[in-house]
């Protein structure tokens, strides 16, 4: 196998990444990829030979039809980016379906042309869905990101695009669960009766009571998340 000029095996070059740290890069036909390890070395080989054989691996499926440049191009290298393979299985499944649909409409379109006010543009059109539309800047602020890495292009274009506000509900899980607690407190606090017999209960028996209230009501708040004082009898 023939060595360049960087003594790396063919294909292979250095390159500082966004965070300054040096790595070994893998590019050819439009597919690129970061080789991580000892050069030469046996797991390095491996990751080098299935780059070479990328086309016909899982994930990049029609990477000899993707333009050089495009953001198919790009997709086809986050597909088989450690980046992208460290997510959970849900997670990949939840952004390769989010970004195929992107491809569907903008795959063929050069990268380097994509600026700030397109996808606040590609975002803008998508009011009728916030969700939607956040996950998806969610998911292209992590793929440019990843194409600044790999030194495709020089700044991301979504880091400074405006997600629309969350409309968090009364049927919004988590806001149910704080309501349930904030209920359950509600009952303890206003027990029926409990003061009363509390007031006729004689001396070390009422110390004993009034411990025991506080510490209910202690516990009790640092689950709802704040903290009350505790009720002196």
């Amino acid at each position: 196998m023939l060595k360049t000029k960087s003594g790396l095996p063919r294909h292979c070059s250095w390159n500082i990444d966004r965070h300054g740290k040096r790595r070994c890069r893998f590019r050819r036909n439009g597919f690129t990829t970061y080789l991580t390890g000892t050069p030469w070395s046996e797991d390095f080989m491996r990751q080098y030979a299935a780059a070479l054989d990328g086309v016909t691996q899982p994930g990049n499926i029609g990477a000899t039809r993707t333009k050089p440049g495009s953001f198919d191009a790009l997709c086809v290298s986050y597909f088989r980016s450690p980046e992208f393979l460290g997510l959970a299985e849900s997670t990949q499944r939840q952004r390769r379906n989010t970004l195929e649909n992107f491809r569907a409409e903008h795959g063929g379109k050069p990268l380097r042309g994509l600026s700030r006010a397109h996808i606040s543009a590609i975002i803008g059109a998508k009011a009728d869905a916030p969700e939607g539309a956040n996950f998806l800047l969610k998911v292209l602020r992590a793929v440019l990101n990843f194409a600044v890495d790999q030194g495709l292009i020089e700044n991301n274009p979504a880091t400074n695009v405006k997600k629309y506000k969350s409309k968090v509900t009364d049927t919004t899980p988590g806001v149910k669960r704080r309501s349930r607690r904030l209920k359950r407190r509600t009952r303890l606090d206003h027990a029926p009766g409990w003061r009363s017999r509390l007031a006729s209960t004689p001396g070390k028996e009422k110390a004993t009571c009034c411990a025991w209230a506080g510490s209910i009501l202690k516990a009790t708040a640092l689950t709802c998340g704040s903290r009350r004082p505790e009720r002196r009898c």
